[in-house]
């Protein structure tokens, strides 16, 4: 009996194996058609491998019987002059040389696979430093390997259920590579998503975590999978689970099971929650995301999807499940110092996305980003400074971002006020969505300029009624809750009014507004039916990061630059892995029209009637570009301005989305008195000499030479090029009739 299950269970892993290289035969073929011949060579091999002997002998006489007959048929021995005999057993004799040619270059290649039996020993591992601009630590994530090895019989049971739930719920039933759970969705992933990463067991995870790189390619995975099977064949069921959960990367230092519950909630594996076991159990795939340092609300989203898996897997009740999902995750605070740290993690996670998890962690990279300390620690402290004096106004959290927008590169990335503050510290307003009020006017009102209409066309500011087939009538009105008549685009920009801005948007159209806003560089407007003409007043949440883009081509003559918070990379020995010395400009709107916005927003005069004389948005002796925003119940308030040489956004509001008081005042209050003290220390002060070397940091803005001047009622005007015949008299916008009632 003992022996016929031993050949079931051999004729089960052979078919299993069969059916595998034929797969990966199908993946090579579709994405690597050049490597058909190495393929062979694999899947040959694999059955030399498999088989006994005798049973090899048989194949290849059943092989050569088969080619016998296929000559046989096609081959006529009966045509003269060629002896089809000899022929035939020319090629059969080639094919079997051939086939021993393909053998012993197979031997080679699992000859250079990795020995799983190094599975557990500590490589060596240096840990990378990330560095602001002139070199000074921000932060180290260290490689050396803080492990504590712990025995897999003294942890709760749930430790292995809620791994298995998240990361491979076949566990038990494959031999090391899932074919239908694993290899297929590899396929899919790698054809759909060009995504090399999907499909791997907890196997073929502990192999690429302990011998192999993360590099993402096909011939990779073939070794992950490989040795994998390998693996599978040395050591028991439970001797990999003990490995891995030893082995894998939980986030900076903490590695294993036992390190990951010492560094998030200082104890021993053996004394987790299960609360506390599904959030470890859903870190090893993406830390940098999943963590709770980094986010909070991902962390318990993540939590809670561990539990959703081990529910529907039985491995815990519904009343555990009910139980546990909502409680709140008690993590301890971080012991290591970090500087600047939601930039710090903002820069980590763009390694990581990169270059893989191991190797930021164990390489030893030298990362200097383009972060200023000088200028961070300064924002910091004007930040928390001001928002002490709005507290009164229900403000319990701003963020602040500056850039240099003609390289795209990030001095400073203030996320919170403070990061170390229980439950919302962690949050990186920055990169999160959030409503822009009227800071998003700018831009449609740039592609109105590129439709012809000029900084003196005039605009109805009167009362209006939009009437859309399928929603409420919309019935736009401005913050002062007063209407001003016929005014020119200039004045309807500067004060921020809305209704001209609505009626403007209505006449350019949403869909339009929306691909020029992407051009731009604002990247989560994604499903345009959600939209309408409110979009001009900020109804469609955007990135503080996407915002900083966006402005920056106004600030970079219709030049769009993305951020780029990485300067260069070196390895701890010195040699180069990235340098970041060209910037990639892309043009996508007219020079004269960003000058035309630049000019506008600059113009004290124009917003007189809206901010006065002495409002925070004028920075004495120097021409800034600014504009601030007010979101709906006064949930959000921005201001962001800029000059050629520095760009700065400010943000106040509540995680919570909760109202500020309504006595805030969008360009007295709130963003703009922090905006203001940082634009004026930035303009004040030099950051260092290569800024004021390099021509495209300065601060004054030089005219295009597609600009034409001219006075309109005694005051000097600026027109496109083949747009200055526009008459500096009113030219009234109508809207279209079919939609809008006019009352």
């Amino acid at each position: 009996m003992a022996k016929s299950t031993a050949k079931f269970n051999n004729l089960d892993y052979i078919i299993k194996v069969f059916i595998y290289q034929i797969l990966l035969f199908f993946i090579n073929f579709l994405i690597f058609t050049g490597d058909l011949i190495i393929l062979s060579i694999r899947y040959i091999l694999r059955l030399v491998i498999i088989l006994p002997i005798n049973q090899l002998k048989k194949l290849i006489l059943k092989l050569s019987r088969k080619v016998k007959q296929i000559f046989s048929l096609v081959i006529k021995p009966k045509l003269p002059l060629i002896d089809f005999f000899k022929i035939k057993y020319f090629v059969i004799g080639f094919l079997i040389a051939f086939i021993f040619i393909l053998l012993f270059i197979g031997i080679g290649f699992i000859k250079s696979l990795p020995d799983p039996k190094l599975i557990g020993k500590v490589n060596f591992a240096v840990s990378t430093q990330i560095l602001d601009r002139k070199g000074r630590l921000l932060y180290e994530v260290y490689g050396n390997e803080n492990r504590i090895p712990i025995k897999i019989d003294t942890l709760p049971k749930y430790v292995i259920s809620a791994t298995i739930a998240i990361e491979d719920k076949d566990f038990y039933k494959h031999n090391g590579v899932s074919i239908w759970g694993g290899i297929l969705r590899a396929l899919k992933d790698s054809i759909i998503k060009k995504d090399l990463q999907g499909g791997s067991t907890i196997t073929q995870q502990l192999v690429k975590a302990s011998l192999l790189t993360p590099e993402r390619t096909i011939q990779r995975k073939i070794k992950e999978m490989i040795i994998a099977l390998q693996v599978e064949k040395i050591y028991s069921k439970s001797q990999i689970m003990e490995m891995y959960l030893n082995q894998v990367p939980y986030g900076g230092t903490a590695y294993g099971i036992q390190q990951a519950a010492k560094v998030y909630f200082d104890k021993n594996a053996k004394d987790l929650t299960l609360s506390e076991i599904a959030y470890l159990a859903g870190l090893p795939k993406a830390p940098s995301i999943y963590s709770y340092y980094a986010n909070p609300e991902y962390a318990k989203s993540r939590r809670n999807e561990v539990l959703t898996k081990m529910l529907q897997l039985k491995f815990i009740t519904r009343s555990e499940f009910d139980r546990e999902s909502p409680l709140p995750l008690k993590i301890v605070p971080l012991k290591q110092l970090i500087r600047a740290p939601h930039f710090v993690f903002y820069v980590k996670n763009i390694l990581e996305q990169k270059y893989g998890i191991r190797s930021v962690e164990t390489r030893g990279f030298r990362v200097r980003t383009s972060l200023d300390l000088d200028i961070q620690d300064e924002a910091e402290l004007i930040l928390s400074e001001e928002l002490k004096k709005i507290e009164n106004l229900k403000v319990n959290n701003g963020a602040i971002l500056i850039t240099h927008p003609s390289t795209g590169e990030v001095l400073a990335m203030v996320g919170s006020k403070n990061y170390y503050e229980d439950g919302v510290g962690a949050f990186n307003v920055t990169t999160s969505q959030r409503q822009p009020g009227s800071s998003i006017k700018p831009l449609m009102y740039s592609l109105a300029l590129t439709k012809g209409f000029t900084a003196v066309s005039m605009v109805d500011d009167s009362p209006i009624i939009f009437k859309i087939p399928g929603s409420k009538p919309y019935r736009p009105i401005n913050y002062d809750g007063t209407f001003h008549g016929l005014i020119t685009l200039r004045s309807a920009l500067a004060n921020s009014y809305n209704v001209p801005a609505v009626k403007m948007l209505n006449t350019l159209g949403v869909k339009n507004f929306i691909y020029h806003a992407r051009q731009m560089g604002i990247t989560t407007w994604e499903d345009e039916s959600r939209y309408g003409l409110s979009l001009t007043l900020g109804g469609g949440e955007v990135k503080m990061t996407d915002m900083a883009v966006a402005y920056g081509v106004f600030a970079n003559s219709g030049n769009k630059v993305n951020l780029n918070p990485i300067l260069d990379i070196y390895d701890y020995q010195g040699y180069p892995i990235e340098v970041n010395t060209k910037v990639d400009r892309t043009h996508v709107l007219d020079e004269g029209v960003s000058y035309i916005i630049y000019d506008i927003l600059s113009d004290a005069k124009a917003r007189l009637a809206a901010f006065g004389n002495n409002s925070p948005l004028n920075i004495q002796q120097f021409k800034v570009a600014v504009k601030t925003g007010t979101t709906n119940e006064k949930k959000d308030n921005w201001t962001i301005g800029f000059t050629p040489k520095f760009l700065a956004a400010v943000w106040v509001g509540n995680n919570d989305n909760t109202p500020m008081n309504p006595l805030l005042t969008s360009g007295i209050t709130g963003a703009a008195p922090i905006w203001s003290r940082v634009m004026a220390s930035l303009l004040s002060k030099s950051i260092s000499s290569e800024f004021d070397e390099n021509p495209l940091a300065t601060n004054t803005y030089q005219i295009p030479t597609n600009i034409v001047e001219k006075k309109c009622g005694g005051i000097a005007e600026y027109f496109v090029k083949g747009t200055e015949k526009a008459p500096c008299q009113p030219e009234f916008l109508s809207p279209t009739p079919t939609t809008i009632q006019q009352q």
